[in-house]
């Protein structure tokens, strides 16, 4: 960044030179003539002004590029250190590497890494499949989370092959420094045989504390010690093995490693690299077994140079051999909880955390019920189990992230910012939950909206920790990027097309939905935060209001779409978050899109509510007129309203006579026939058609309420036996490709964000008198009985819930597991929205 800021900088330099030698030069010419003197005078006035304008432009440009990478200065959102042990010690340790199939970190820049990795030996020829990050397609699965309480507790299912894997974790308060945890992991074999299985457990530092291993004999660590700034003196021990039924213990082979980090994203492939030595595991009286292994020592000095420094961290790993089943535990002790005490308290292991474990995993149960009250509504167990995974799966995928996002400014004119160089934002922590931890284990703005109407019913405080860190991100022009890739581990799963976030770019802001529930609420810490959070809120707002707005007053325009590009069925629109939905077929600065409107609108009602609550009189001044304009159905009807379609819809340079065709040896080729493009609303019936409805925007006696309850109920357009599809079955585009390399993804699937919103837009008019009050319910209870009842089955199916649904025969398609929004089925069984 600093090289291209001085590169840019030499411009106005070179310019005023410039226009000092045509001075020059003009002063020397005046000699000769009054004719050449004037020509000089007027070359020299024509250079400079040409010199001043390029500096004006420039600047304009440098200042653009330097606001896109600094911070807002409106105060923070949370407290001073809120993630630190001091503040919060029940969140400093967690889970919050959704990525790995079971690790743990604390909530600062440079923590302390935990982690498991494990290989079947022998199962298949060559070396063993080394489990360790969640992958699409490594063929582990079902897994996910049983219970996870989103603080101390949580209990995880891994199915690998005939192999079953349990990991349990319960978290202890104590000390000055996020207290104790401990672990268990469980592996039993589900077909006959006992296999011999390799257990690896690992510590990593990321800077320059120290890690001391005590080894014992035949390379078993007694424990590690170890010291950092934030955790103090502390110890991990590895617990002898025991058997999972009656704890008696196991004989396990040991091998250790010791290395410098080699970077985050490398550790899979460091230790795949080393597992190259073939060692003997012999139990008193039985024959030998060969298994792969670590050939490490524990002498720092015996390592080469360059692996003797600390500054890049540490990286030390304990594998343990045995035959299956087995149960293991680690063990982590705090220095600062033990301190000043007559008593210490005793180590959480063996049948102390069995009691911990159980006591923990009732207390979830009778808390689930509690807030949920699923039971209560008639659900049946296995129902209730479901509603426990996905709230579990969703708080287990909670992350800290920290790290410096790459952004490229927003230029002022639109394209623009492809000529600019990206550059890096200031380094930031990100406290979020995740959609997936197999495909998308990074922080996505849009999702986490939804994701926290789950969280919030079960923890505001976690719910208020994530908006504070996603607010957290707003740049000094309000700006929060869509794509949250921090740090390096972050960094290694996203393809490099989508590292670099745009300025100019939006995103549906999803937050403002958590924050609506709790502006309904009467929560004092929750009012506390909403107002620290406003300066930043309305920032934001104001940002996305000024920046998307459309080509007449009161439209709006998502920045962003692709280009009419030769092999694109529909130039996609990724900053609406419903990336392949059909827009117009020929993107221009002309269209309105309906969805944004609305949401836009929505943000001005709840920004409006939210200063007269709080008695920021000058803002609900300011907001008022514009909420007031966005919410005249008027407004919205002579923008939107489309007569000869019937429904709500956005309006572009548009032609239905566009479609791929085979064109050897360029294979899908986008061909324009006749009609040709012309201003239009863009016939593409599905969910952005919904959105006034969907939003409630739309008054219970509103004419085109019973419209778009038609086409919504209708099984030739959007209703389905597995919820409502994305776009109508009867529309050209429904399962179309958007290119040869690229499926249908919102052009007919099921989605349960947008689904669980449109039984909160029937819940809310079944609830409101008017004419359309009888149908509201029935298709409230019918749509919900669909989607509930698909997921479910397809729960039961697969064990994993999924990113979207098919609407032919609603089974699970996309990622998986997927315990983002998805997880919105927990709320749609309680019934709260």
């Amino acid at each position: 960044m600093a090289r291209g800021e001085r590169r840019r900088r030499g411009t106005p330099a070179d310019g005023v030179r410039a226009a000092e030698r045509a001075s020059r030069g003009g002063s020397a010419r005046r000699s000769g003539g009054s004719r050449s003197a004037t020509g000089g005078v007027a070359l020299a006035v024509v250079v400079l002004s040409l010199a001043l304008g390029l500096s004006g432009r420039w600047l304009l440009a440098w200042h653009r590029a330097r606001r896109a990478v600094t911070l807002h200065s409106a105060p923070p959102a949370l407290p001073p250190n809120s993630s630190s042990p001091a503040v919060a010690p029940d969140l400093f340790w967690g889970t919050y590497r959704p990525h790995v199939y079971f690790g743990m970190k604390t909530r600062s820049p440079q923590s302390l890494l935990t982690g498991l990795m494990w290989a079947q030996q022998g199962a298949t020829p060559g070396t063993p499949k080394l489990r360790h990050t969640c992958e699409q397609g490594d063929g582990v699965g079902p897994y996910g989370w049983e219970f996870h309480d989103g603080h101390s507790f949580g209990r995880q299912h891994i199915q690998d092959g005939a192999l079953k894997l349990t990991t349990e974790f319960v978290k202890r308060p104590g000390g000055q420094h996020g207290g104790e945890w401990s672990w268990r992991v469980t592996v039993e074999p589900q077909a006959s045989g006992t296999p011999l299985v390799s257990l690896f457990f690992y510590v990593v530092t990321d800077g320059k504390e120290a890690l001391v291993p005590e080894v014992g004999a035949k390379g078993q660590l007694k424990f590690i010690s170890g010291h950092t700034n934030e955790l103090g003196h502390f110890r991990l021990t590895l617990m002898p093995p025991t058997s999972p039924v009656d704890t008696a213990p196991k004989y396990g082979s040991y091998n250790v490693f010791w290395s410098s980090n080699p970077g985050l994203p490398l550790l899979t492939e460091l230790v795949k690299s080393r597992l190259n030595s073939w060692f003997q595991h012999r139990p008193p009286g039985t024959s030998p077994e060969h298994y792969l292994g670590l050939p490490g020592s524990l002498k720092w000095e015996d390592r080469s140079p360059n692996e003797q420094g600390k500054g890049q961290g540490q990286f030390l790993i304990q594998q343990v051999t045995l035959k299956a089943p087995f149960s293991v535990e680690l063990v982590f002790e705090s220095g600062s909880a033990r301190e000043g005490r007559s008593l210490a308290p005793e180590r959480l292991a063996g049948s102390r955390l069995t009691q911990a474990l159980e006591s923990h995993a009732e207390a979830f149960r009778e808390r689930f019920e509690k807030t949920f009250q699923l039971k209560k509504k008639g659900l049946s167990p296995e129902e209730q189990a479901l509603g426990q995974t996905a709230l579990s799966g969703l708080l287990g995928g909670i992350g800290y992230f920290y790290g410096q996002g790459l952004v490229l400014p927003d230029m002022g004119v639109e394209g623009s910012e492809q000529k600019a160089d990206p550059a890096l934002f200031p380094p930031v922590p990100l406290f979020t939950a995740v959609p997936s931890r197999s495909f998308f284990p990074r922080g996505f703005l849009w999702d986490e909206g939804f994701h926290q109407l789950v969280v919030q019913r079960w923890d505001p405080h976690l719910t208020r920790e994530a908006l504070g860190h996603w607010l957290g991100l707003l740049n000094a022009d309000g700006w929060i990027g869509r794509e949250q890739v921090l740090g390096d581990e972050a960094r290694a799963r996203v393809p490099p097309e989508f590292l670099v976030q745009r300025a100019a770019h939006a995103n549906p802001p999803t937050l403002l939905l958590p924050i609506i529930h709790m502006l309904e609420g009467d929560d004092p810490a929750d009012f506390a935060f909403l107002r620290r959070a406003f300066p930043r809120l309305h920032a934001w707002f104001s940002w996305l209001h000024q920046s998307q707005a459309g080509p007449v007053p009161l439209s709006y325009r998502w920045r962003g779409r692709d280009p009419a590009l030769p092999n694109l069925l529909n130039p996609k629109t990724l900053p609406s978050g419903l990336d392949d939905y059909p827009r117009a077929s020929h993107p221009s600065t002309a269209e309105r899109h309906l969805d944004l409107r609305c949401w836009v609108a929505l943000g001005a009602r709840v920004l409006v509510q939210l200063a007269e609550l709080l008695g920021e009189v000058e803002a609900a001044t300011r907001l008022s007129p514009l909420a007031t304009s966005l919410a005249a159905e008027a407004s919205l009807d002579e923008l939107h309203w489309a007569p000869e379609l019937g429904v709500f819809a956005d309006f572009g340079n548009h032609t239905k006579a566009v479609q791929l065709k085979s064109r050897p040896p360029h294979g899908l080729v986008r061909v324009v026939g006749r009609p040709h493009p012309r201003m239009q609303y863009v016939d593409a019936l599905g969910y952005v058609s919904l959105f006034p409805f969907l939003l409630r925007l739309l008054s219970p006696n509103s004419s085109h309420l019973g419209p778009l309850l038609d086409v919504l109920a209708d099984s030739r357009h959007l209703w389905s036996p597995f919820g409502l599809r994305s776009l109508a079955a009867s529309s050209s585009f429904y399962g179309q490709r958007n290119s040869e390399h690229d499926p249908p993804y919102w052009r007919g699937a099921v989605w349960l964000n947008v689904n669980y919103l449109a039984l909160g837009a029937l819940h809310h008019y079944r609830h409101l008198e008017g004419p359309h009050q009888t149908r509201a319910a029935k298709l409230y209870s019918e749509l919900r009985a669909n989607v509930v009842g698909n997921v479910w089955r397809q729960y039961q199916a697969t064990g994993f819930l999924w990113e979207q649904y098919s609407d032919r025969d609603g089974r699970g398609m996309g990622c998986r597991p997927f315990q983002g929004w998805t997880s919105l089925v927990l709320l749609a069984m309680a019934e709260d929205y």
